[in-house]
């Protein structure tokens, strides 16, 4: 339950703080989680090691909350759109290099949590440490009036020298236009409440398709696979060692997120959550047959390594990663800090009823009905995913806002316009 707090009060402190020290926040929570787990046992009162462990755990998870929104939107509002998916995916890889850490951590260390507490200290001591030399986002610098900072921080993003000699057009113009939507959202933030911008087609619509989102990809089993991975492959009948199965998932889930940008920006969006969701419904569908006759298809022991493998694998591709992908796309200026965290709050909270009610599901339904229920929705996730997800690639923060406002796009996206905008950055070769 720590994690939708989480959610919530990132919503608070993007739009208060500033993304960098957001993201400082939360990784000092963090490592004072793993500092309190990985000391908890130098007590012999009982009592007080459950207390730290507790707070400990609770703290984690908050961070777990927090942490999604602040990479992924100030990697967005630093890179231009032909880099923006590269720079968002390295909050999926952060977090699947992560787990797999604590997959491997788990196999060859499985009953020190202490040494693992302290291994995962390091790891969140040196990335406390890597946010301090990181600029403020100047998006976030201009919403505050702080237009040199602002133009300081993006000339640093766009690869241009400090010393203001030379004059480049397009940096001009880019940061001409991040100050008109700056201005427009301190206008906006000056003349309505939180309740008025909230009613704003702009700001409603793009919440309430993220929430359906989030929604579906709970529903669909891909966090209740990776967090049951173990239990699961048991209940499957796989023959090798189910830990081993863990990491199995672990490495194919990482693999498959390096390709993930390449994919994004050559497939877009829509394309590979329709392709993600329609795989993982046939993964878990075989997996289905399996329990329905055993027989036949479940003599087949190497069918539910493959099936969970590759339904990881299908899920990296879209449904897992595509969600907290887009908050960071979706939203408009003004509003990105609130509407992020309550995105995020309400995918923690649907993924802490999925996980809370899994063991039960599958005492009612049986292994083999609960793995049915997960293909039927994720094969509705794909119809979702085709007809109310927006195409993203290539596309401007301003245009999303603009497509929510009116239901269209000022500029329609071909090939032509997709090198338009490539030759458009050819300042960042210089």
């Amino acid at each position: 339950m720590a994690c939708p707090l989480g959610g919530l009060l990132v919503s608070y402190f993007m739009d208060r703080i500033g993304r960098k020290y957001t993201i400082l926040l939360t990784n000092l929570l963090g490592l004072l989680g793993w500092l309190l787990l990985a000391t908890s046992f130098l007590h012999s009162d009982r009592d007080l090691i459950y207390a730290q462990m507790l707070v400990g755990r609770a703290l984690g998870g908050i961070m777990i909350g927090m942490f999604v929104s602040p990479v992924g939107v100030y990697s967005a509002e630093i890179s231009l759109p032909r880099i923006r998916g590269r720079l968002i995916l390295g909050t999926s890889i952060g977090l699947a290099g992560g787990i797999l850490l604590m997959y491997l951590l788990g196999y060859f260390i499985r009953s020190n949590i202490v040494l693992i507490s302290t291994i995962s200290c390091c790891y969140q001591l040196a990335a406390t440490i890597l946010v301090f030399p990181m600029p403020e986002s100047p998006s976030w610098l201009l919403t505050k009036g702080r237009d040199e900072r602002a133009r300081k921080s993006l000339r640093y993003f766009r690869g241009l020298p400090k010393k203001e000699d030379d004059y480049v057009p397009e940096f001009e113009d880019e940061l001409a236009h991040m100050k008109a939507t700056a201005e427009n959202s301190r206008n906006t933030a000056a003349s309505e409440s939180l309740s008025q911008v909230i009613r704003r087609p702009e700001v409603y619509k793009p919440v309430l398709m993220m929430t359906a989102f989030f929604g579906f990809q709970q529903a669909c089993g891909v966090v209740v696979i990776i967090v049951y991975a173990v239990q699961i492959a048991q209940r499957a009948g796989v023959s090798i060692d189910p830990v081993l199965v863990a990491v199995m998932l672990g490495v194919a889930r990482i693999i498959m997120t390096f390709f993930m940008s390449t994919i994004f920006e050559k497939w877009g969006r829509k394309p590979s959550g329709i392709f993600s969701a329609s795989g993982m419904g046939l993964c878990m569908l075989l997996l289905a047959a399996g329990g329905w006759w055993p027989d036949t298809v479940g003599t087949w022991h190497w069918l539910p390594v493959v099936c969970i493998v590759a339904h990881i694998v299908f899920s990296t591709m879209g449904m897992l990663t595509l969600p907290f992908f887009m908050i960071s796309e979706v939203f408009p200026q003004r509003a990105r800090g609130s509407a992020s965290g309550i995105a995020v709050f309400f995918g923690m909270i649907l993924a802490f009823i999925m996980l809370k009610i899994y063991p039960n599901m599958e005492a009612a339904m049986g292994t083999a009905n609960l793995f049915a229920f997960y293909a039927f929705i994720s094969f509705l996730a794909a119809g979702f995913i085709g007809f109310f997800v927006p195409e993203t690639r290539g596309r401007t923060l301003e245009e999303l806002e603009e497509h929510w406002r009116t239901g269209k796009y000022t500029r329609r996206l071909t090939l032509n316009n997709l090198k338009e905008v490539e030759l458009h950055e050819r300042f960042l070769q210089k």
